[in-house]
């Protein structure tokens, strides 16, 4: 009997980390003989797009999430916009239906896409925010987000179950009857040891119009930084397009955007990062073993509580984004930086969720990539 199967992949277009996470799993299924098709909207669909040309692609109905411009509006914005998310996740339980139905597919893999999922195939969710936080409202929309994930076969977060790990409490329970399973942090890069070319690299993410708010301050707080910096603004566009400026120090060189070849050699030949405190830049941060700074998006409390947790661990600084100053990246010096996790996926035992269901059964609940590497 043919083991290869069709599975749907299908990130959250919200910045580029949910899409940018599913390259490995992406290029594992086609590793372990299987057939991926991609589903996404926006930046999400264009960059999985540009990775894997060859590959068919879908477009889902866009659940249109932008950023309140100023962080303190963040939640009032995410419930006034419920609404239509909740018809952009209707519209989307229909479309991803008809696609496993005239594509033959076999199974989805829905990376925080909540209607991405079909009850006659095999699903599963991939999420590292068992707890989504939002401040005096934490307990509802961890509650409301597991009675989500509990529609699917499994779950799958991108880290190590036990301590030291890289979510903390977002990605870990006390208690659960979900059928959770443990990946070890995913990334698309392998550490390479290059020469330093870059004194610093800014690598920019993230919905709108908080990006491009980062972008210009960052450009304008940056002039008298002492050294080369290269800058990729995060732009998913048809055309790679670079510039380069003389500063008084140094000079920037920019890019609209990077494929990931070229990013995972640009972040191994920079010798210090400032970015999002995004998770999946944060595991690929780990896995590169990178010095960095972190602005987290204003009024996103993920990435609030991710840098908080690692300047409190002594690992990477931060600073809010309207108090940054050029100054503050003095303070990398003073903290250790990420450390990579040794875990090693066994591809095999996650893709049998999608095979019969005697191999189904074989999976294993909460499998435990172990850390070495990393502190608490």
């Amino acid at each position: 009997m043919n083991s290869s199967k069709r599975i749907l992949v299908t990130p959250l277009n919200w910045g580029l980390g949910h899409a940018t996470r599913c390259i490995p799993l992406i290029k594992a299924l086609l590793d372990h003989g299987h057939r991926p098709y991609i589903a996404s909207d926006g930046v999400a669909l264009a960059l999985l797009k540009k990775e894997f040309p060859d590959l068919p692609a879908f477009e889902l109905p866009s659940y249109k999430i932008s950023y309140a411009e100023k962080g303190r509006n963040f939640k009032i914005k995410m419930i006034w916009d419920s609404p239509k998310v909740l018809k952009a996740i209707a519209k989307e339980k229909k479309a991803v239906k008809r696609l496993v139905k005239e594509h033959g597919l076999e199974g989805i893999i829905s990376d925080n896409r909540l209607g991405a999922y079909y009850k006659k195939v095999p699903c599963v969710f991939i999420t590292h925010q068992l707890n989504v936080l939002s401040g005096n409202t934490t307990w509802m929309s961890s509650k409301a987000h597991q009675k989500i994930i509990k529609k699917f076969d499994a779950c799958w977060v991108p880290d190590v179950k036990d301590k030291p790990n890289l979510t903390g409490k977002l990605g870990h329970l006390k208690k659960s009857k979900l059928n959770i399973v443990y990946l070890g942090p995913l990334s698309r890069f392998e550490k390479k040891e290059l020469p330093i070319t870059n004194d610093l690299m800014v690598l920019l993410s993230g919905p709108e119009p908080q990006r491009t708010l980062l972008e210009e301050k960052l450009l304008d707080e940056l002039q008298g930084f002492e050294g080369n910096i290269l800058f990729v603004k995060g732009k998913i566009e048809d055309e790679q397009v670079q510039e380069e400026i003389k500063t008084s120090k140094g000079n920037i060189l920019h890019y609209n955007f990077m494929k990931s070849d070229e990013l995972e050699n640009a972040l191994n030949q920079s010798a210090k990062v400032l970015c999002r405190s995004g998770y999946t830049t944060v595991m690929d941060l780990a896995k590169l073993e990178k010095k960095a700074f972190f602005i987290p998006t204003p009024g996103q409390y993920e990435q609030e509580y991710l840098a908080k947790r690692m300047q409190k661990q002594r690992l990477v600084p931060f600073s809010t984004q309207e108090d940054f100053k050029q100054s503050d990246l003095s303070k990398i010096n003073d903290f250790a930086g990420l450390a990579q996790f040794e875990s090693v996926v066994d591809f095999s035992s996650l893709f049998a969720i999608f095979s019969p269901a005697e191999a189904f059964s074989k999976v294993k609940e909460n499998s435990e990539p172990t850390s070495t590497s990393l502190s608490t």
